[in-house]
């Protein structure tokens, strides 16, 4: 689950993790009324959605007085923020975070993450603040720093000094970027994060250090546990289908193809996309129905499918162990017969009772495409899309 900016800096205050003082703002006159509340002669003026690369997009300004920032956040406000995260189509801007201006010495890097490899969190550092990490990682490796965290003693404190002198921090600097690394630490854990990213983390020209900027995001699998989390939650931010599929605890993410996959388990769903590439054409999304494919289910994974205008043909690829291949044939018939599917379905069933599924497929009545192995239902599902766009 991920959560706005200014969210984010709320929650690293109770930590006592250093940020800006700032307000969210949802007009243009609370933009105003939050810079009066400020009282600093520079403002920053940020646009909140859950993407990077806002600075780029036109999305963070600075103003120097009341009517600039009256000026710009009318600007901001009810932009399309179009950034290298969001995609071609944008965002629309629905909320501002009004924030003190911080006089700037330094910009760095520091982040925290699982590292799944060694099975254990990692802090992260990096003079390239303000830089996609992404692009550092790929272009300059040996800029990013790495302390790995046991997790029975938890980020020592000659872990984050070793971090803050590889930065080239001295002095007070040191022991304040020391207890910035600790209590990040600390909100990491106690909130069930899977990201904590400051990019960047500045060095103010007085020596403090303080996270200019703020991304976190949480275990949803440990979201029991927060029950203050869930209502941070923005669906505004997120993709339609995506919040309607998880209504049905669904697995959905939309993708940019025209083949809906349909498929039980998530490593099956990632190389039943990547064998639609191979074949030549574009899945249109990621769907895992889980274990149990029963008629509601393939139902409703129907709808969330056929709801994409994308989607040209579907493929329903099911490896059949906890659940038997006939019941999700069953499951599949009965689904197509109570909703209109006006697309092509491939479907492939393997497994327990995959030939008596195979059966009633064929005598179901039902214009069904089968597909004999994972090859060959990709192939058919990606010549029946094509057929099926050239004839529109």
């Amino acid at each position: 689950m991920k959560i706005h900016e200014y969210q984010g800096k709320d929650i690293l205050r109770k930590f006592n993790v250093p940020v800006p003082e700032g307000y969210v703002a949802f007009s243009v006159g609370e933009a105003v009324e939050n810079a009066k509340k400020l009282g600093t002669p520079v403002v920053v003026v940020k646009a909140q959605i859950h993407a990077g690369g806002r600075g780029k997009g036109g999305g963070v300004k600075v103003a120097r007085g009341l009517h600039e920032v009256k000026d710009l956040a009318g600007q901001i406000l009810g932009m399309n923020l179009v950034t290298h995260q969001t995609g071609p189509e944008g965002r629309e801007v629905k909320k501002l975070l009004i924030e003190q201006g911080v006089d700037i010495e330094r910009e760095l890097y520091l982040g925290m993450v699982l590292d799944r490899s060694v099975s254990r969190f990692v802090m992260m550092a990096s003079t390239a603040g303000g830089m996609e990490i992404e692009k550092v990682a790929e272009e300059t490796p040996e800029k990013i720093l790495k302390e790995w965290i046991d997790p029975k003693i938890g980020l020592q404190p000659f872990q984050a000094r070793k971090l803050a002198f590889s930065l080239g921090l001295s002095g007070k600097q040191v022991n304040n970027a020391v207890k910035f690394m600790l209590s990040l630490y600390k909100a990491f854990m106690a909130n069930d994060c899977s990201l904590a990213e400051i990019n960047p983390l500045v060095v103010t020209k007085s020596g403090d250090v303080l996270a200019l900027d703020a991304k976190i995001n949480f275990d949803d699998s440990a979201l029991y546990r927060q029950p203050h989390l869930p209502e941070l939650r923005d669906i505004d931010e997120e993709e339609p289908l995506e919040v309607e599929a998880s209504k049905y605890n669904l697995n959905y993410i939309k993708l940019d193809g025209n083949v809906g996959c349909m498929v039980n388990g998530a490593g099956l769903a990632m190389a039943t996309m990547d064998i639609i590439k191979l074949a030549g054409g574009e899945p249109a999304n990621f769907l895992d129905v889980g274990g149990g494919a029963n008629v509601e289910t393939v139902r409703n994974g129907f709808k969330i499918i056929l709801a994409d205008p994308n989607v040209k043909a579907i493929l329903i690829n099911i490896f059949g162990g906890i659940v038997r291949c006939d019941r999700v044939a069953q499951g599949v018939i009965e689904a197509v017969k109570t909703i209109d599917v006006n697309v092509p379905v491939v479907v492939r069933l393997a497994g327990t009772n995959a030939e008596e599924a195979a059966v009633m497929l064929k005598n179901s009545g039902l214009d069904f495409i089968v597909g004999d192995t994972i090859g060959d239902a990709a192939q058919k599902v990606v010549a029946a899309a094509k057929s099926a766009r050239a004839k529109k």
